[in-house]
């Protein structure tokens, strides 16, 4: 038994991610789907396609993840997913989504998990390094040239 992933975003967010998780696990296809909500499409036709795609992923448990909390996907997704069958996770970001892809053999508890670990673990501050052998410059010092474009 494996699980699933439906991915439901903003237009074309969760195509472009399904695209970037093809690119790394290009065997993973037909368990990862997409659907992008367009702008002037009605909630209703959002969830009828939702339910088909989640109906075409078959009997297998399915992680619906979602692009922001509180707007149309997200709203679509919770009248879409059962909490038994299926789970929703809001924020979905690239390292969720390869997360939950590489630990889709495992229950879906456990594919939730990884996927809000995942997450989150990847946003972070990174430090900007200075170019290779050039030393940072102090933000205090003056600079005759500061005024100049």
């Amino acid at each position: 038994m494996s699980t699933s992933i439906l991915i439901i975003a903003h237009a074309p967010l969760a195509h472009a991610l399904r695209e970037c998780v093809l690119h790394v696990f290009a065997d993973c296809g037909d368990s990862v789907v997409a659907l992008d909500v367009q702008p002037n499409e009605r909630p209703e036709e959002s969830l009828a396609q939702a339910r088909i795609l989640l109906e075409q992923l078959g009997p297998d448990s399915t992680l619906v993840l979602t692009d922001v909390f509180g707007a149309t996907p997200c709203n679509v997704a919770q009248r879409l997913v059962d909490g038994v069958r299926s789970r929703l996770v809001t924020g979905v970001n690239l390292p969720m989504l390869l997360r939950a892809v590489s630990y889709r053999a495992e229950p879906l508890d456990s594919v939730v998990t990884r996927a809000v670990v995942g997450g989150t673990q990847g946003v972070m501050q990174v430090a900007i390094a200075a170019p290779q052998n050039q030393s940072r410059r102090n933000r205090h010092d003056q600079d005759s040239y500061d005024h100049q474009q």
